[in-house]
């Protein structure tokens, strides 16, 4: 029996998913994973509140597939969680394990035939793939997997790894067989949840390049959570047990929870961007949240480019830990300086040309009484096009801000990302173009001042070699296939 898609993600794209005008100023994640194994639980409700706190991981589309015994249902459509989501979608989701996504597209479109969890019929009945991270040798294994007759209905590399899978079953294989073979043709990125018939498998690539945790519900048996990160358990009561290791793959059964060690030689490269500004500030890695290592980074920052000022404020979100630390260190006092609208999202309603020409005040809204003729350091996570952190200090000099000096708490980026991280060619990244003081004139900013790589990594207080920082360097640690690598970058000799 050859793989085949199952008719449970024969989708046809509809409109094409509108994005803003503009590019994002910040890297866009890939996805979110989760999973659970809980015959006792409503397992849609929990996978859809897990998702739920991994929305920051992916807005474009999200999906949930469940078990129940022989019998496959999957709901996914574009959108975020919870307007993918309705009471009675989920009710329609019975079974005992459940897997489910939220996905931002990096290899394959914004359609909804690319939504996620890819579901594939098999010999040994379905299952159900959902996958944080991207392939860098799809080429070659999608032509390998069409020379065995394997057919295609969407432009993913995920639902690549699930064929390669269900092609290996079809071969007589079991799924834990069947699995490791395929991982063995994979080469990139890709933390997996995979549901069965049988049972559900957690999966890292041998660099552990995009994360994965194991949780445990407290019920007699234990049953286990699978989640990209710790928010996803602690939002449904799941204790954190442990990461899923570089080349592991765990297997959840109802006989509790196994472990394979599939990849010869694993060497852990985590994205170092995750702990910068993907992952939540609550979510724990290295047994403390994220949130500590961001305060670490300003403290660092300041100690290496400190500048007399009157007030220290973080670009809401992500650059509000990093400008606490700085504030902790240099002295300076730290205030609110932006206010952001927490609820205006990812929006499919285009803004007017007023509203675009007048910058970014439908997001974030200046303090004028707060920066009235002040000098102020404002803290950001990147800079990646710059296009953004112009508006904002326009917008900070318009509200009557004396000086503006900006400071990042990552280095430049100056290479784009092979792994799961939607950043474009070289040519598109600033720093990749432009001295930092050509960028400092760009945005408008009286100083611009980068933490420095080295820095970055010290405030860790893990192993430096244990991350990949690709994007900052240019050593990728999994090898690009050269048609892949020149498309990006342009700007090397290659």
């Amino acid at each position: 029996m050859i793989a085949k898609p199952s008719p449970y993600s024969e989708e046809q794209p509809t409109q094409q998913h509108k994005r803003n005008l503009e590019l994002p100023d910040k890297p866009e994640e890939a996805c979110g994973v989760f999973g659970l194994y809980a015959p006792e639980e409503e397992v849609a409700k929990l996978a859809y509140f897990g998702l739920y706190a991994l929305q920051h991981r992916g807005q474009e589309s999200a999906g949930i597939a469940t078990f129940d015994k022989d019998t496959i249902y999957c709901h996914k459509d574009m959108g975020l969680v919870s307007q993918v989501f309705k009471e009675t979608s989920l009710n329609e989701l019975p079974g005992y394990l459940a897997v489910g996504h939220t996905r931002y597209s990096t290899t394959g479109s914004s359609h909804k035939v690319n939504a996620q969890p890819a579901v594939i019929n098999t010999r040994l009945g379905h299952l159900a793939l959902a996958h944080n991270g991207n392939l860098v040798n799809t080429i070659d294994l999608r032509q390998e997997l069409e020379r065995h007759g394997c057919d295609f209905i969407t432009t993913t590399d995920s639902e690549m790894i699930a064929v390669a899978i269900a092609q290996q079953v079809d071969e007589g294989k079991d799924w834990l067989d069947a699995a490791i073979g395929a991982f063995k043709k994979c080469s990139g990125a890709y933390s997996l949840v995979i549901g069965t018939p049988q049972g559900m498998m957690g999966v890292r690539d041998p660099n552990g390049v995009r994360p994965l945790v194991i949780g445990t519900l407290n019920e007699n048996p234990m049953r286990y959570v699978l989640a990209s990160e710790t928010c996803g358990l602690d939002i449904i009561g799941a204790e954190y047990l442990r990461d899923v290791e570089p080349g592991e793959m765990v297997w959840i059964t109802e006989e509790g929870l196994s472990s394979v060690h599939w990849a010869e030689k694993p060497a852990r490269k985590l994205c170092i961007f995750e702990m910068i500004y993907f992952a939540r500030p609550d979510s724990i890695m290295h047994d403390e949240t994220l949130y500590t290592y961001r305060v670490r980074l300003g403290h660092q920052l300041a100690r290496e480019s400190y500048v007399e000022a009157d007030l220290v404020m973080g670009v809401p979100d992500s650059g509000v830990p990093a400008a606490i630390g700085y504030s902790q260190v240099s002295g300076i006092a730290y205030g609110e300086g932006l206010i952001k609208n927490r609820y205006v999202g990812r929006t499919f309603i285009q803004p007017t040309q007023h509203m675009r020409e007048s910058g970014i005040k439908m997001k974030l809204n200046p303090l004028k009484d707060v920066l009235q003729g002040k000098r102020i350091i404002i803290v950001d996570d990147s800079i990646v096009r710059g296009t953004t952190s112009r508006k904002i200090v326009k917008a900070l000099r318009d509200a009557g801000a004396k000086e503006v000096h900006m400071k990042i708490s990552s280095p430049p980026v100056t290479h784009p990302c092979f792994y799961g991280i939607d950043t474009d060619s070289q040519e598109q990244l600033i720093a990749a173009t432009k001295s930092t003081e050509e960028i400092a004139k760009q945005i408008g900013v009286d100083t611009l001042n980068y933490l420095s790589w080295e820095g970055m990594l010290k405030a860790t207080g893990e192993d430096p070699q244990s991350f990949c920082s690709a994007c900052f360097t240019g050593d990728y640690p999994i090898a690009i296939p050269e048609k892949i690598k020149r498309s990006k970058l342009i700007l090397e000799t290659v």
